[in-house]
């Protein structure tokens, strides 16, 4: 008879509960190591047919781990996972556990891709960038603040003008400069290494054939076009170029029932990050003027803003943007600007 294993992870150990023929045959805790898990699965378990964990932190390295020692790992939805977990009384690990191997052996989940290992790398390092551009964001405005306490306001400026102005404005107070100053070196070394990961992130944009290709289209830079690709990562995950953009909550939910009908706002479901890289690249595609931006797209996007407004006209052209460059990966054909699409 087959065996369905639930497992519910946390950082220190993990439940374990394995089920056949309709009845719990063993529990217990291991280690969160997925080796040791795979030694322990074997010897409990050794039919089994589905292993079943939840998405989490801790998600990719169990999966791939897991796959590597012959399991079938299987990672599903969180949010779908809790909504039955939730039923059971008493909320404990061992029933969470319990929970999700009847969800294996029913077969009532709904799997998620689990990205590789290369594609997690890329990512890392566009979040890595990203939260050292905040960090030197929070320092700089850090400064600002505790400066005008003593009614020393520091001009807009960015970068080596912003150095300047600082220092310029703690000449002559030397007991304030010894509070400011080292900010303003954490600050500069921030900057740098922020720099440094930009530098990385330049290089492997580079090296893709798939990110330079949709770097072509107008508003789309290399952080986008990584955080894309490594989203997506093969474009036959989708069966149409249209479910990139609900895939990514794009698109507007819908609540029917009975007499009610109405759309509310996007679903907000998937990469927030990504998400809300596309809505920048759609407002840079909306609001620049130069020759470059100019397209269909552009055009039909101006037409939305005229009617529904700039956000919501934002939010649809990040969503054409979506769909457009799921289609040139998929085609590998570059952005024509004069269909708004590809060539």
């Amino acid at each position: 008879m087959n065996q369905y294993i639930g497992l519910d992870v946390s950082l220190k150990d993990t439940a374990i509960s394995i089920r056949e023929d309709g009845k719990r045959i063993w529990r217990g805790k291991c280690p969160s190591d997925p080796k040791l898990l795979a030694q322990m699965i074997r010897r409990k378990a050794p039919r089994a047919r589905r292993v079943v964990f939840e998405t989490g932190p801790l998600s990719t390295w169990f999966y791939h781990t897991l796959t590597s020692e012959g399991l079938p790992a299987v990672c599903i939805e969180a949010r779908h996972a809790q909504k039955v977990l939730n039923e059971t009384l008493n909320k404990t690990d061992a029933n969470d556990a319990d929970g999700l191997a009847q969800l294996a052996e029913a077969g009532f989940y709904k799997a998620v891709r689990v990205k590789s290992f290369d594609a997690m790398m890329a990512r890392t390092l566009v979040a890595a960038r990203e939260q050292l551009l905040n960090i030197s964001t929070q320092l700089g405005n850090q400064i600002r603040g505790l400066m005008k306490t003593f009614g020393l306001i520091i001009p807009r400026a960015k970068g080596r003008v912003f150095d300047g102005e600082v220092r310029k404005l703690l000449n002559g107070n030397s007991e304030l400069a010894k509070i400011i100053l080292p900010l303003l070196e954490a600050w500069h070394d921030v900057r740098k290494r922020a720099a440094d990961l930009g530098r990385q992130l330049l290089i492997v944009a580079r090296g893709s054939e798939a990110t330079k290709l949709l770097m072509t289209i107008p508003g789309i830079g290399a952080v986008t076009a990584v955080s894309y690709v490594t989203a997506i990562e093969n474009p036959e995950n989708f069966r149409t170029s249209r479910s990139v953009g609900a895939w990514l909550g794009l698109t507007t939910r819908r609540y029917q029932s009975g007499e009610v009908d109405y759309n509310g706002h996007i679903s907000r479901r998937g990469d927030n990050r990504l998400r809300g890289l596309l809505y920048e690249a759609a407002t840079a595609l909306l609001t620049r003027t130069i020759a470059r931006t100019e397209s269909s797209l552009k055009s039909w996007g101006l037409k939305l803003r005229e009617r529904l407004g700039f956000k919501r006209a934002a939010v649809a052209v990040a969503r054409k943007l979506a769909v457009i460059m799921h289609s040139m990966l998929k085609t590998g054909e570059v952005f024509n600007a004069s269909a708004g699409a590809t060539v």
